[in-house]
C-alpha cells in the first residue's frame, strides 16, 4: 500500500465513525474508563478474530457483534501477573490520561483479559503461582493456575464515547494471539448470558457483521496494524469527538 492509500484508508476510517447517525440529546456525563480485548488466531493462512453476539434482551447494542470487554475493576490494580507490560504500551496507555500512573495503564490492560474470562470463559496468560490472586473475579485464574501475561498484549486503539450519548466509554482496545490461551471454561455463552454466541472470523468476514461502528474501525486499524509488522513501537489511534466531529489522533 504507498502512502496515498494509507492516508485515504485512514480518513475512510474518520468518515465511517462521523457518519454514523447518533442520539446525542443526553446530558453530559464523564466516561467510564474501559477495556476491550480483540483476539487473534494467526495459525492458518488467513487471520481469524473472536467475536462475540449480544443477547438481544440488552438496552445496549442488542444483537451487536463486539469484541469482549467492559469497565475496570478494583481488583485489576492488585492482579499478579507472569510479565509485565512493554514499557512502549504502558507509556501510551499514560498519555492523556487524568491523574496516570502505571498501575492504572496496568489495571486497563488486566481488565480486558478479565472481561474476556468472564464473557467467554477463556482464561488468557501461562501456568504459575495464582496463589495471590485477590478474592473475586479474578478466582477462576486462581482455581486453573493460571497468571495473565501483560507481555503478550498489544495496546492497538483508543476510542472514547461521543458527548451527548447515554453511556460513555473512554474504552482502550488491546489485541493478543489465541496461543495466549490457557485454559476454557465451559457454559459462559448462551441464550441467557450476556454473549448468546462465540465466532471465530477471517477479519475480512468479520468486517461484514453486524457491529458497533467503533468495532468495525478497530477491525480495521488492526488489519493495518498487523500488515505493519505489529509492533510495540507503532504509534496508537485515538478516536474523540470534538465540535461535533471525530478525529483520529496518535497516541
Amino acid at each position: 500500500m504507498d502512502e496515498q492509500d494509507r492516508i485515504e484508508r485512514l480518513n475512510d476510517f474518520v468518515r465511517r465513525m462521523n457518519d454514523v447517525e447518533r442520539d446525542l440529546s443526553h446530558p453530559p456525563i464523564r466516561p467510564k474508563d474501559a477495556a476491550t480485548l480483540i483476539l487473534i488466531d494467526r495459525s492458518g493462512r488467513l487471520p481469524k478474530v473472536l467475536l462475540g453476539k449480544r443477547n438481544e434482551r440488552h438496552k445496549f447494542m442488542p444483537g451487536k457483534f463486539v469484541f469482549p470487554g467492559g469497565g475496570v475493576d478494583a481488583s485489576d490494580k492488585r492482579m499478579p501477573v507472569a510479565h509485565p507490560l512493554d514499557k512502549r504500551a504502558e507509556a501510551r496507555l499514560m498519555q492523556r490520561f487524568h491523574k496516570a500512573s502505571a498501575v492504572r495503564a496496568r489495571a486497563l490492560a488486566l481488565a480486558a483479559i478479565r472481561e474476556t474470562c468472564e464473557e467467554t470463559g477463556l482464561l488468557l496468560g501461562i501456568a504459575g503461582d495464582a496463589a495471590n490472586v485477590p478474592p473475586g473475579p479474578w478466582m477462576p485464574f486462581a482455581q486453573h493456575k493460571v497468571l495473565p501475561d501483560l507481555g503478550a498484549i498489544h495496546f492497538v486503539g483508543r476510542a472514547i464515547t461521543p458527548p451527548g450519548r447515554p453511556r460513555r466509554f473512554d474504552a482502550r482496545f488491546f489485541t493478543m494471539d489465541a496461543s495466549a490461551i490457557a485454559h476454557r471454561i465451559d457454559g459462559v455463552t448462551g441464550p441467557d448470558a450476556e454473549l448468546i454466541e462465540l465466532v471465530w472470523m477471517p477479519l475480512g468476514d468479520a468486517k461484514q457483521l453486524d457491529m458497533p461502528a467503533v468495532t468495525g474501525v478497530m477491525l480495521e486499524e488492526l488489519d493495518a496494524r498487523i500488515a505493519d509488522g505489529l509492533d510495540h513501537a507503532l504509534p496508537v489511534p485515538f478516536y474523540r469527538m470534538l465540535r461535533g466531529q471525530f478525529l483520529r489522533e496518535l497516541l
